[in-house]
């Protein structure tokens, strides 16, 4: 039979235990010893967060939306995005950006969330991540328009050389829609009149109107649109238009916001 330790003899040999025991092993918060964990020190030292330090990090998350449309060409390539899904190629060419530039900005968009993508074949397709950021494009325009003198003279100035009548607002084109007394005329591309488009419009796009204005009733109003408000496209037909002798009009938003509003919206046929 093993005999037992003495009182002495047991602290004796404790003592050396406690002395020569391997680096590996520690003692727990309640004396026991046990394998040395690598996150204990991370459990004892580390504190609650308290509120500062989270709307900090909160502040940090945001900015990475700031970052990513602090580029002129970025805010573009949204513009252009939510007018519906587009290739890198054709993004590239609509923004005269070469595809590695395109490319590269697309990459930081989608590292803050703000564009998804997907591949077919050989071509990567992007598209906004949701209507929240083309409405927030809308938002960053208007405050713009609002808050920067340059913006408001920029856009006067173009306007008024323009001498174009005062746009008219998605109501009042509603209720002439049903009345049949105008006709809508939709300037985009091609590619973006497929994606989606106001029910009913023509697409004749801005470079093609010249060629193509014979096809357009001379004693019937026409309503030209593009992109959105700041989108100058819808303009520039106006004027082309009204110097023809037809009397025409920009509506005063774009297709974006008129989707985004839960208003009727065709696709994929096109009315040439």
């Amino acid at each position: 039979m093993q005999r037992l330790l003495q009182p002495l003899e047991f602290r004796q040999s404790l003592r050396q235990f406690l002395y020569n025991r391997p680096p590996n092993l520690t003692n727990d918060h309640h004396g026991r010893c046990g394998p040395r964990t690598t996150d204990y020190k991370n459990r004892m030292t580390t504190t609650k967060p308290n509120g500062d330090d989270v709307r900090l990090r909160l502040y940090e998350q945001f900015a990475r939306i700031g970052k990513a449309i602090s580029h002129p060409r970025r805010l573009e390539l949204v513009e252009l995005l939510a007018q519906g899904e587009r290739s890198v190629e054709v993004l590239a060419n609509a923004a005269q950006l070469t595809v590695a530039n395109t490319s590269q900005h697309l990459q930081q968009l989608r590292s803050a969330g703000l564009v998804t993508s997907r591949k077919e074949g050989l071509r990567v397709f992007y598209r906004l991540a949701n209507d929240d950021v083309g409405e927030m494009l809308e938002v960053m325009q208007r405050l713009a328009d609002t808050t920067l003198a340059e913006v408001n003279r920029i856009v006067s100035a173009y306007r008024s050389l323009q001498e174009q009548m005062e746009p008219i607002s998605a109501t009042e084109l509603l209720q002439r829609l049903k009345g049949g007394s105008v006709t809508l005329l939709d300037v985009r591309p091609h590619e973006e009149y497929s994606a989606g488009h106001l029910p009913g419009a023509i697409n004749i796009p801005l470079e093609e109107l010249e060629a193509r204005i014979r096809e357009l009733d001379p004693q019937c109003d026409v309503v030209a649109y593009c992109r959105g408000y700041f989108c100058l496209l819808a303009d520039d037909a106006v004027t082309r238009l009204r110097r023809s002798g037809i009397n025409a009009r920009r509506l005063s938003s774009g297709f974006p916001k008129w989707k985004r509003s839960g208003l009727p919206v065709e696709t994929s046929t096109r009315k040439h």
